[in-house]
C-alpha cells in the first residue's frame, strides 16, 4: 500500500511539474506570434508616446473610433497618449489565442491602472497582411 502511495504520490509531482514547464513553454509560443508581436508593438507606440505609430498598429474599424472619441472629448493626440500610457497594461502575459481565418483573440492578464490581477481580451485582425488590433477589454473582476 505504501508503495503504491509513494508511486502515485511521484507521478502526481512528475505531472505537475510537467504541466508547469509546458504552461511556461505555452507563454513562449504565444509571445512569438505575429498576434502578440502587433501588441508588443502597439505597447511600443503608446510608451513611446508616438500617436501615428499606435493608429498604424489598429484596424481600420478601431482608427475611426479612435479618431471619433478623440474629437467628441476635444482631445488632443498627446493628451490621449499619456491616458493610454496610463491605462497599458503592466507585467502582461498572454495566455492564450485562438485564431479563426483573419481574425484572432488574445487572451491576457496583467496590472491595470497599477491594479493587479486584470485579465484582458484582445481582438485582433489581419489588414494588408499585417495583425492589427481591434477591441481590447480589461477587468479585474474575478
Amino acid at each position: 500500500m505504501r508503495t503504491t502511495s509513494r508511486v502515485a504520490l511521484s507521478l502526481f509531482l512528475i505531472l505537475s511539474f510537467a504541466a508547469a514547464a509546458t504552461a511556461g513553454d505555452d507563454a513562449k509560443k504565444l509571445e512569438s506570434t505575429p498576434q502578440a508581436k502587433a501588441y508588443r508593438v502597439m505597447l511600443k507606440a503608446i510608451d513611446a508616446g508616438d500617436f501615428e505609430a499606435y493608429k498604424k498598429s489598429m484596424t481600420k474599424e478601431a482608427q475611426t473610433s479612435i479618431d471619433a472619441q478623440m474629437k467628441e472629448m476635444e482631445m488632443k493626440p498627446a493628451d490621449a497618449m499619456k491616458f493610454m500610457k496610463a491605462m497599458a497594461p503592466a507585467d502582461l502575459k498572454f495566455t492564450s489565442l485562438k485564431v479563426g481565418g483573419k481574425k484572432a483573440t488574445m487572451m491576457a492578464t496583467g496590472k491595470v491602472g497599477g491594479e493587479p490581477n486584470n485579465k484582458g481580451t484582445i481582438e485582433l485582425a489581419e489588414e494588408a497582411g499585417a495583425w492589427k488590433i481591434g477591441k481590447q477589454s480589461w477587468t479585474n473582476t474575478p
